[in-house]
């Protein structure tokens, strides 16, 4: 279940992984690798800067394309 009181500027983690193509175990690694950072919510529903979520995209789609 998503949380309905998200800050502005910030995506779930269903969010997240919707934006990214990929499952929320892909969300939950890219956070262990340091890829992405955590930037509120609670641990079972943790919330992503929206800015770094569509910097990782561009990143994805940039060496995808290469």
């Amino acid at each position: 279940m998503e949380s309905q009181n998200i800050r502005p500027g910030h995506l779930t983690a269903h969010q997240t992984a919707r934006t990214l193509g990929i499952t929320l175990g892909g969300v939950r690694l890219l956070v262990h690798r340091g890829q992405l950072t955590r930037s509120g919510g609670t641990p079972r529903q943790p919330w992503y800067p929206a800015t770094d979520v569509a910097a990782l995209l561009a990143k994805r789609r940039e060496r995808a394309a290469a």
